[in-house]
């Protein structure tokens, strides 16, 4: 799910970053139990707007997010 997202994005994430944002998009599906697609779809989504505004930590991304 979150590589279509990165797909859709205008910004090219390189595989270090991809990989940051799979990791925080697996352990927020992981904690709140994100079910359904439109869960998943916006979740992806909000990862990657995120990253792009600048937030690139990964822990500063989890405590957004969860």
């Amino acid at each position: 799910m979150i590589l279509t997202q990165i797909s859709r994005a205008q910004g090219v994430l390189n595989d270090a970053e991809v990989a940051l944002c799979q990791r925080v998009y697996d352990h927020v599906v992981s904690v709140k139990q994100v079910s359904t697609d439109t869960e998943h779809e916006d979740l992806a989504s909000r990862i990657i707007q995120s990253f792009q505004h600048g937030v690139k930590d990964e822990d500063a991304l989890l405590r957004l997010l969860v």
